[in-house]
């Protein structure tokens, strides 16, 4: 990293440095963790689609095991157990998300900063200074050009088993990146607020990444690490871009070729005359109980959404490129299951990138992406709890 000398604990996750021949060596669970830039949908070919019937069926299933361990920890809880009232259950850890808390992280976050900058390095200490101070382990995870940081809770009866939150603290030059994405990282470090008093089964991983905008370095390496250690990554959860919704008719907009994979999906969005009100939510199969969780979380809170599954096979094609543009991207690459959350960047938000104005603070919804919040950390204390 560009003039900056580490005190706190570095690297102690055994990450080696980043070269450019790991960048594009072989490991022995992923293919080549390179090449992941943007590109058109196209035909779906190998694409499994969430169907009303079977996503209803399996969220039935996904309500009646959430509840037996809600009631449970809720026994727990009463017999006088620590366990925190905001994580006794995954509702309670919904209600207990502050909209307040997540857009005064958010208002300080939403500034210039490109990788080496002041306000780069500002909120890179932000995620360290607030995972520390909520008692996470906390990692500055150098790996050569970057840092990212990453707090650690370790679970109680399956702590091998690891669900980890993420999103990218770095931007582009000249561009505020409100939306994109302090957005994601302003959810990240509220839903860690939230959880930090509980205690669940599985470890939980809080990230804030580095370098998404110069080719997601700082989650392939991660991801690396992650091979090498053979580290069990039940879910991975990414926030890229959740604070931007219109209910204007024809707000919307969709990649070529997106129709072929989800049509149920986006007939919604034409009958609701493509407003762009809902969060997205791409699933590769492997995920596909953690998505149907998330999904019955979004509901519950009202949260519109448009949920998808990709298959094992599809997800990394290049005719999916368009949803491989962010750092779940290297877990799907590495069969991590990986549930992405967007508001779908420039197919909706025109200053994405500043291209068409300026992504800044007045044009968000902060209720909406409250909400956004409110179910991922529901999804997220389920799969704690290994549901």
């Amino acid at each position: 990293m560009v003039g900056w000398t580490c005190e706190r604990r570095v690297n102690t996750l055994g990450v080696p440095v980043l070269t450019d021949t790991m960048l594009t060596r072989h490991c022995s669970r992923c293919l080549l963790l390179t090449t992941l830039a943007a590109a058109g949908c196209g035909d779906d070919s190998g694409a499994a689609n969430v169907g009303d019937n079977d996503t209803a069926t399996a969220a039935a299933s996904t309500a009646v095991a959430t509840s037996d361990a809600n009631e449970t920890a809720a026994a727990d809880s009463s017999s006088g157990s620590a366990q925190d009232p905001c994580t006794v259950t995954a509702e309670a850890a919904r209600d207990c998300v502050e909209k307040d808390r997540y857009v005064e992280d958010l208002t300080f976050i939403a500034d210039v900063r490109a990788p080496g900058s002041a306000h780069w390095q500002e909120v890179q200490d932000l995620c360290a200074d607030r995972l520390t101070d909520l008692g996470y382990e906390v990692d500055l995870f150098e790996y050569g050009s970057g840092v990212n940081v990453v707090g650690r809770k370790v679970g109680t009866t399956a702590a091998e088993e690891i669900v980890v939150i993420g999103a990218h603290y770095d931007h582009i030059p000249d561009c505020v990146g409100a939306d994109d994405n302090a957005t994601g990282v302003a959810g990240v470090l509220e839903i860690a607020r939230v959880l930090a008093d509980g205690s669940f089964p599985r470890t939980l991983m809080v990230a804030c990444w580095d370098e998404e905008e110069q080719g997601l370095l700082g989650s392939i390496a991660f991801v690396q690490w992650a091979v090498a250690s053979a580290a069990d990554i039940a879910i991975y959860f990414n926030f890229d871009m959740i604070g931007f919704a219109s209910d204007e008719p024809d707000s919307q907009a969709f990649p070529p070729g997106i129709d072929l994979l989800f049509p149920t999906q986006l007939a919604e969005v034409e009958a609701n005359d493509n407003r762009a009100d809902f969060v997205v939510a791409i699933a590769d199969e492997y995920a596909h109980d953690q998505m149907v969780s998330l999904e019955m979380h979004a509901n519950a809170v009202g949260l519109p959404n448009l949920v998808g599954q990709l298959s094992a096979t599809l997800k990394n094609e290049d005719l999916v490129a368009d949803l491989r543009r962010s750092d779940h991207a290297p877990f799907w690459v590495a069969d991590f299951p990986a549930i992405f959350l967007s508001d779908s960047a420039n197919f909706r938000n025109g200053a994405y990138h500043c291209l068409n104005g300026e992504d800044t603070l007045d044009t968000l919804d902060h209720d909406f992406a409250t909400g956004v919040v409110q179910a991922t950390v529901g999804a997220v204390v389920d799969a704690l709890n290994g549901l």
